[in-house]
């Protein structure tokens, strides 16, 4: 889904060219995590909720539901039709609330205070849970 490599590049923005997070330049071009087809229209959903809601909307008709596959994984075609095409595209901006707390919380997550991201995960890690796919 893409998360980690968000996580990863947007904390390289945050060491390395904050201002452009600050001055409201960066975006995410975000992927779909299914794929509905009905045999004659394909649909993307961009969470569980957004798929429930396309497949009720299809109600009766025969709906094929896949996992979309990881970025790195589309060929060509799927990533401009999905992530890439300015027309079809998902963008999200980036605008952080907090710069000083946002850069703290990645420096936890992703710094070398494994004690502290450990101490994290144990006490907010189940609010997450849900988010969880393991399938």
């Amino acid at each position: 889904d893409g998360f980690q490599i968000r996580t990863l590049i947007l904390a390289m923005f945050y060491r390395l060219a904050p201002t452009l997070i600050r001055e409201g330049y960066t975006y995410i071009a975000e992927s779909p995590l299914y794929e509905i087809s009905d045999g004659k229209t394909t649909h993307f959903a961009y969470s569980d909720s957004e798929k429930n809601e396309t497949v009720q909307k299809l109600g009766s008709k025969r709906v094929q539901v896949k996992r979309s596959k990881g970025l790195g994984e589309n060929d060509p075609e799927m990533m401009w039709l999905t992530t890439m095409n300015p027309e079809t595209r998902k963008l999200i901006r980036v605008v952080p609330e907090d710069v000083k707390r946002t850069a703290e919380f990645f420096d936890l997550l992703l710094g070398d205070n494994l004690a502290g991201r450990k101490q994290f995960i144990s006490d907010f890690g189940s609010n997450y849970m849900d988010l969880v796919d393991v399938s």
